[in-house]
Order: C-alpha cells, then sequence, then structure tokens
C-alpha cells in the first residue's frame, strides 16, 4: 500500500518537528503531506526545510487560514491525485501518538475508514481537564443520536481512510471548515454502508503551540449535525409516507 501523512498546520513550528520526526520512525513507509495555511510563525518554511532533507516529505501552501476541513479536503485531493492507496489524518501538535499509526494501519484491510477512539474500551485522554472531557463526551453523543450512528468517538481526528472510501465522496460539497468536518466525513462514510471500525487510542493534551478549537468551531459543527439529523429524519419520514 502506498500510504500519505497529511499534518494540517497553521502556527505549529514548534510542534511540527517532533510530530514529524516521530511519524517517520513509526511508521517509515508513509509518505508526509504538510497542509500549511500560510502560517505567520514560519510553519510553511521549516516545512519545506524538511521536505528537502527527506524525499518522502512534501509540502502544500495554502493562501490562508481557511480550516481543519478545507486543509484535509485539499490535503486528499493532492493525495489522491499522486495515487495513494490509503490517507492518514493526523494532527500537528502531537496529541494524536504517531506510535499508535500501526495499530490503526492494521485494521484498514477490514475496513474503509479507521477511526483512533478516546471512548471506546480501551480509549484515554491525558491531562485533559473534565470540562474538556465533558465537552468532547457530549458532543460525540448528541452527534451519534442525531445522526443515528454507533460511533463512539464521532469527532475524533486521527483516521485512516481507505482510497475506494474518499474516491466516492464528493469533497467539495462539504461544508464544515472546522472540527464539524469529521462528523460529516463519518456521517457520509455511514450513509455510503462503508465498514467503519474504530481502535483505541491515547489522546495527550498538547504540550507546545496553541490550541485552534473555539467557541466558533463549537456552535458550527452543533448547527450542521442538528441539520444533517433532522434533514435525513425528514426524508426517512416521506419515504416511509410515500412508500419510496
Amino acid at each position: 500500500m502506498k500510504i500519505l501523512t497529511i499534518i494540517p498546520t497553521y502556527d505549529e513550528i514548534d510542534a511540527l518537528p517532533g510530530t514529524v520526526q516521530r511519524l517517520r520512525a513509526a511508521v517509515p513507509e508513509s509518505d508526509v503531506l504538510i497542509v500549511d495555511d500560510n502560517s505567520p510563525d514560519g510553519t510553511g518554511d521549516f516545512a519545506e526545510e524538511l521536505s528537502r532533507a527527506d524525499s518522502q516529505i512534501h509540502v502544500l501552501h495554502r493562501k490562508s487560514k481557511d480550516g481543519l476541513g478545507g486543509a484535509y479536503i485539499a490535503g486528499f485531493g493532492w493525495g489522491l491525485d499522486a495515487g495513494y492507496d490509503v490517507l492518514v489524518e493526523l494532527d500537528a501538535d502531537g496529541s494524536h501518538q504517531p506510535e499508535q499509526l500501526p495499530t490503526l494501519l492494521e485494521k484498514i484491510d477490514e475496513a474503509d475508514l479507521v477511526i483512533g477512539s478516546r471512548w471506546v474500551p480501551g480509549g484515554s485522554v491525558v491531562n485533559w481537564p473534565l470540562h474538556r472531557v465533558a465537552i468532547s463526551r457530549a458532543g460525540s453523543l448528541y452527534s451519534r443520536t442525531m445522526l443515528g450512528l454507533k460511533v463512539r468517538d464521532i469527532t475524533a481526528g486521527f483516521r485512516v481512510f481507505r482510497r475506494s472510501v474518499l474516491e466516492e465522496i464528493d469533497l467539495s460539497s462539504i461544508e464544515s471548515v472546522g472540527y464539524g468536518f469529521q462528523v460529516d466525513m463519518t456521517f457520509r462514510v455511514a450513509k455510503m454502508r462503508k465498514t467503519i471500525v474504530e481502535v483505541p487510542i491515547t489522546f495527550v493534551e498538547r504540550t507546545q503551540g496553541v490550541s485552534k478549537m473555539s467557541s466558533n468551531i463549537v456552535v458550527e459543527a452543533m448547527v450542521n449535525v442538528t441539520r444533517w439529523g433532522l434533514t435525513a429524519r425528514a426524508r426517512t419520514l416521506k419515504a416511509r409516507l410515500t412508500g419510496s
């Protein structure tokens, strides 16, 4: 399999070196694509230095900060065009441990989407305050209830996609730019009746840089999830009433 790990960045010059080094050691067969949103701290320039030193590291520069979803969509498009079979989502801040990626990759033979999950048995979080745990759990519960899904960690960002499932998704139609993007992608894969597998991981709160999470991102995700859920239920009800 040709594997590509996509790492979105915006002002991650402190965290990125360690994350890339750990990834290259843990999964040396994986190529790396750093998608930088014109970071003012010089992350993009540093990523170019990494690529010059290692032929398996590539850099995609975007003109402005356009959200996590936009970065991954751009990365997916680049990876599909380049012929990769498996595409991985990985945070730059070290919260997703590259050493656990081989466990996720082992499952891609039996799944279309593998999710590194904090909320299945064996999963955990480190250095998160109780309110962050409560918000994440509540968000996942609300999302999977509204959308009728069984995925426990629907907002998780440590993921492995099979090429074939991404090719069936109209990436240009995805509206979510923040963390709701992860919910959106999960919902689309589930509606296609593809196989989703969750693998327990240990999520470690970042020790370098600044979190990009904000109240606007949370609101966007909740509004979209509510809209998607109500739309899906309306379609189901209409189908039952019309017998179609």
